[in-house]
């Protein structure tokens, strides 16, 4: 009797060769009934496997357009939640390690914007003036939250448009989980750093006083990504003055500071299409992951392109780091036996008030 591949415990020992072998063999068995995602962070031996690449919001929405039963999202948490709501009903959205989550995304939760939002009603009432637009590094029941009070859904591409559309309809933004993102896009916006405000979850209405939340155009939430904290305004100056004619392109994630310093700032997609685009030769200092910026070193190499990480110590998504050659080959090997394992099902109320928050934002952008 053939042994069942329902634990994962048999296959955490298995060598990465072997790994990639047995991976190799369930995709071919499961044919077009399973599609692999990867995000462009994800670990070289993984995104290998991948049949569609990109950010999170553009995997999702291919993923529905085909005709998969399966949809295998090597990233973390949210990104498989977005695939789940956009995907048809019949799709089943899979994670092959739970614990793959988003550092940034556990920095608000559901319970806190609840608590912000009913501090803010001491104030003003937040319904009539406040915008609240989540990044779409966030879990599905703040895009729900968002979907409720006529809020919206951005993505570090479209955000400048979210939030124009955000001040058409009221005066204030309350935006999270990325103080950063948020930050940039108003300075781009030519709103002043004065009226960005950031509010501090822990501390009661925001750490901020009744004046401040009057005057302030951008709430903007305590929250960052910790692989994107790790860049500093002195590795660019220290890069500049040994490379003065290259050139630095950032993710707006980075702090202000870096964004400001940084010749490009924008997308992970963005980024990998910029330095795509630059004349052979050139030279780039990059801030996001390391495993993106890894792989499009030794893509553009034989261009005579150099691309250099950005900070002088190894920094990585290390949840991302999470989807492995192991899981992955175990949710495959268990889709062969018609096992579904590590299924991501938002509840039929947080999708559907998600899905109006994302579709806001899908008509907008």
């Amino acid at each position: 009797m053939e042994v069942s591949t329902f634990a994962f415990d048999r296959f955490k020992p298995l060598a990465d060769d072997a790994c990639q072998e047995r991976i190799t063999a369930a995709r071919k068995a499961l044919g077009a009934r399973a599609v692999v995602l990867c995000h462009h962070y994800q670990r070289a031996d993984v995104y290998k496997h991948a049949d569609l690449t990109g950010d999170s919001l553009r995997l999702s929405k291919l993923a529905a357009q085909t005709d998969s039963q399966y949809i295998v999202f090597c990233g973390v948490h949210f990104m498989a939640e977005v695939a789940d709501i956009l995907s048809k009903p019949e799709q089943i959205s899979i994670l092959p390690d739970l614990s793959a989550g988003c550092s940034m995304a556990d920095m608000a939760n559901l319970s806190k914007v609840e608590r912000a939002w009913r501090e803010l009603k001491q104030v003003l009432d937040p319904d009539q003036h406040v915008t609240p637009v989540t990044y779409i590094n966030s879990a599905a029941d703040l895009k729900a939250f968002c979907g409720e009070h006529g809020g919206i859904v951005c993505t570090s591409t479209n955000a400048r448009q979210i939030l124009e559309w955000s001040f058409a309809r009221r005066e204030k933004v309350l935006f999270f989980p990325d103080q950063h993102l948020g930050r940039w896009t108003g300075y781009l916006m030519d709103i002043p750093l004065s009226e960005m405000l950031v509010w501090d979850p822990d501390e009661e209405m925001g750490g901020l006083t009744p004046q401040q939340i009057k005057m302030a155009k951008i709430l903007l939430w305590k929250g960052h990504c910790s692989v994107h904290q790790m860049f500093q305004a002195q590795h660019i100056l220290r890069w500049r003055q040994q490379h003065p004619g290259g050139m630095v392109i950032s993710h707006p994630e980075c702090n202000f500071e870096v964004c400001k310093l940084s010749d490009y700032v924008g997308s992970t997609d963005y980024i990998i299409k910029t330095v795509a685009a630059s004349a052979p030769g050139t030279r780039w200092l990059v801030g996001t992951e390391l495993n993106l910026v890894n792989r499009i070193a030794e893509e553009f190499k034989p261009q005579g392109k150099m691309v250099q990480f950005m900070a002088p110590t190894v920094c990585m998504c290390s949840t991302m780091q999470r989807i492995d050659p192991q899981h992955l080959a175990w949710a495959l090997e268990n889709l062969v036996e018609g096992r579904v394992v590590n299924q991501i099902k938002v509840p039929l109320h947080e999708a559907r008030l998600a899905r109006i928050a994302l579709d806001r934002m899908l008509a907008v952008s």
